[in-house]
């Protein structure tokens, strides 16, 4: 379903009198975010101003997905170790992925 369908929805809820126009107005607010935020590049990630040791890539990837820091931290060393394809991944992760504010 659209956001354009999700909004038409709420706005027939409006008119019967279901929602009030501050609930129309808290969802169709929480829809748009939700569209900002899932079609912009790596989603609402952000690399990590706290929890890093080069340029809190890992720590931002560890916040977003919920794993431990030192978890995606290992995986990116391991990889690095074995192929260094992780090497490209992070650099182009610190590259493109907005900082925290």
């Amino acid at each position: 379903m659209s956001i354009a369908d999700e909004i038409a929805k709420l706005h027939e809820l409006l008119a019967k009198g279901a929602i009030t126009q501050a609930e129309f107005d808290s969802a169709k607010a929480r829809l748009l975010t939700q569209e900002l935020v899932s079609t912009t590049p790596f989603g609402s990630m952000r690399l990590s101003r706290t929890d890093r040791w080069i340029a809190g890539v890992c720590g931002g990837l560890a916040r977003k997905t919920g794993v431990e820091s030192w978890i995606v931290r290992l995986i990116f060393a391991v990889g690095l170790l074995v192929y260094g394809a992780t090497f490209i991944v992070y650099l182009i992760l610190w590259i493109f992925v907005p900082r925290e504010d």
